[in-house]
């Protein structure tokens, strides 16, 4: 596994590719290699066809790689990661390629202008969080062991839990219903998300530490999905995890949805954070409720 990331606010659409690229380039794996290609952001292009194939175009993927995107809120990129490796396991690929982008420059916009037309008090309060947006893009790329790199990370497992009864507290983008007339959905309850969450969090948790069968001090570093301090301060309490286990992006970056997590996980490599070795927990959580946590040896 590879990870590299970027910024979506290019010139071009071949300056877009920049995460794609590097990705490929620090691990040395030719495109062809490429056998399948997801796209994961919330935001695309449009709803058909598949982000992914605009993508696939511009780097040159073969006619034999499957294209399509994945849409699971702020998990995108671990579903992503997992359906990879599923097909790597399975022997059908030998490597492939998980990207994503995101901005959120239109839904700020929208929200500002709804804020200032209607200065409501309830809809301020279901709004804030909408405010709380990066931008972003990432590339992950990922490959068998004969593909690997030798600064390649490892992934080791994982599990996955969900709530689904709360999927109404957290809601964004067009109405399906009446889509032609570009109305936006945008309504957080940042209160419920964050009590819900911390919940889920926990008892995924609980299962990921039973699954790993880390010893007790494990994992050594963990990278979670960002968001702001209040949720970081209630999930590390929730299941035990010292601050100082914990790389954080969200200060000058908000929340970038699906990129959040592994454009954090890259900064902290970077940075000097993550070290050659260390069991690190990548900890996701996302709208619906849904909730992910991967082990990767770093």
């Amino acid at each position: 596994m590879n990870a590299a990331s970027g910024t979506p606010a290019l010139k071009s659409q071949k300056e877009h590719l920049l995460p794609e690229k590097k990705a490929l380039a620090s691990a040395a794996v030719p495109i062809q290699e490429i056998g399948m290609l997801t796209y994961c952001g919330v935001c695309r292009d449009n709803l058909e066809p598949a982000t992914a194939c605009s993508v696939a175009n511009e780097l040159g993927i073969g006619p034999d790689t499957q294209i399509y995107d994945i849409s699971n809120a702020c998990l995108g990129v671990l579903n992503g990661i997992i359906q990879t490796a599923n097909a790597i396991e399975l022997g059908q690929i030998k490597a492939g390629l998980i990207v994503s982008c995101e901005t959120a420059r239109e839904v700020v916009n929208i929200a500002i202008e709804r804020l200032l037309k209607n200065q409501d008090m309830e809809l301020f309060k279901n709004t804030i969080a909408t405010l709380t947006g990066g931008a972003g893009a990432v590339a992950v790329l990922m490959t068998n062991t004969e593909l690997a790199h030798k600064t390649s990370h490892k992934l080791l497992g994982g599990v996955i839990k969900n709530a689904s009864r709360h999927h109404r507290l957290c809601l964004w983008g067009p109405d399906a219903g009446r889509c032609i007339d570009g109305i936006h959905v945008m309504k957080t309850d940042s209160i419920g998300v964050l009590k819900n969450g911390a919940a889920l969090g926990e008892a995924t948790y609980k299962a990921f530490i039973k699954e790993m069968n880390w010893p007790g001090t494990k994992p050594d570093k963990i990278i979670c999905h960002q968001v702001g301090a209040a949720h970081q301060k209630t999930i590390l309490e929730s299941i035990g995890i010292p601050k100082e286990k914990d790389f954080t992006t969200y200060q000058f970056l908000g929340n970038i949805g699906t990129v959040s997590l592994p454009i954090t996980a890259a900064i902290a490599d970077e940075r000097g954070f993550l070290q050659k070795g260390d069991l690190t927990g990548f900890f996701g959580i996302g709208s619906g409720l849904n909730c992910m946590m991967l082990g990767v040896e770093w």
